[in-house]
């Protein structure tokens, strides 16, 4: 038998523990990773307050930090980031799993810094989809923690990852798009999916998200597990052959731009060509156990738009999924 092939290690799920039901539980060393980020470590011209700060959380990464110590610090961007870092580390420390402090985090509209919020999605995304082995799957994940540029090439709707184009050499993907060169970047296929695990951490392939192919049957596949690890929920979730034709009783947008369309579509406005254009893909979703839906919903189809804005970006927000839903009874997780 082969070993299951690993992924994502920059999520550091390796540094975590897991409890009895498989969720993620904090450790010592994984908060000693956010200490050693650039944003934390005191470069050289930092203050003794910032400096004896940082030593004595690398020795003890729970110690309670006084207000005080924080203001003490010179800098005050260094003051913000320590601000912010501290309050994230005690919501985590605060609760018994990681995957309980990012539901509590997005369920109390906590502002919390967009960086931290995606990592969280990153590690939970990893622990949920363990022993997947299906590159597709895995590949259409990086949507939900990921920005993505979109175009359209010989037909085809193309994401790839935004960072990554960013300072990518040139490739024939790269070039398509206009941007600056810096690493090649694939559209993955059945030719080259074997390498996706030696560069999973690269985020350099893109995704085919064309209507019946198979990179949108995978994100479905994914938003389904999310559903499920998170809420304990059952669900199935399909795309929409004609999103067009759908009438929306209930409906969550999972970016910004698919909320805005959903909410003038709720309204009856009619979408523009271009507004219409940017709608990437509906899907609908299909509770297994009808009782834990809202009863005037039950039996109601209820769908998922997925949408790119004006710039062709798309930056989705999965916590919609776990606050959007209209489900009778919120799970509770510590």
């Amino acid at each position: 038998m082969s070993a299951m092939k690993d992924f994502w290690l920059s999520c550091g799920h390796h540094l975590l523990d897991r409890d009895a039901q498989g969720r993620l539980t904090l450790t010592d060393d994984f908060l000693k990773v956010y200490l050693a980020r650039p944003e934390l470590a005191p470069p050289a011209d930092a203050c003794d307050a910032e400096r004896m700060l940082h030593a004595a959380l690398m020795k003890d990464p729970r110690r309670p930090v006084r207000a005080d110590e924080i203001t003490a610090i010179a800098d005050a961007d260094a003051r913000e980031n320590w601000q912010q870092m501290i309050a994230f580390r005690d919501h985590l420390v605060a609760h018994d799993t990681v995957e309980g402090a990012y539901l509590a985090m997005v369920r109390q509209g906590q502002r919390v810094p967009l960086l931290f919020l995606d990592q969280l999605v990153h590690v939970i995304l990893r622990n949920a989809l363990d022993g997947i082995d299906d590159v597709y799957f895995l590949r259409s994940a990086e949507l939900l923690f990921r920005p993505q540029r979109l175009t359209v090439h010989e037909g085809a709707l193309i994401a790839a990852d935004e960072e990554r184009l960013g300072g990518a050499a040139q490739s024939p993907l790269v070039a398509m798009l206009g941007l600056p060169p810096a690493g090649d970047v694939d559209v993955l296929n059945n030719d080259n999916a074997a390498t996706y695990w030696e560069r999973s951490d690269s985020f350099d392939m893109a995704l085919d998200l064309s209507a019946g192919r198979r990179g949108l049957a995978a994100l479905a596949a994914v938003l389904e597990r999310w559903i499920a690890h998170l809420l304990g929920i059952a669900v199935a979730v399909v795309p929409v052959a004609e999103p067009g034709d759908v009438a929306l009783s209930w409906y969550v947008g999972l970016d910004a731009e698919a909320t805005r369309l959903g909410d003038a579509l709720w309204r009856g406005d009619a979408l523009d060509p271009d507004e219409g254009a940017s709608i990437i893909a509906v899907f609908r979703v299909t509770f297994n156990d009808q009782s834990q839906v809202l009863e005037q919903l039950a039996g109601e189809p209820i769908y998922l738009i997925l949408a790119m804005n004006a710039e062709r970006m798309l930056r989705m927000k999965p916590q919609n999924l776990l606050t959007g839903l209209p489900i009778r009874q919120p799970t509770v997780l510590a």
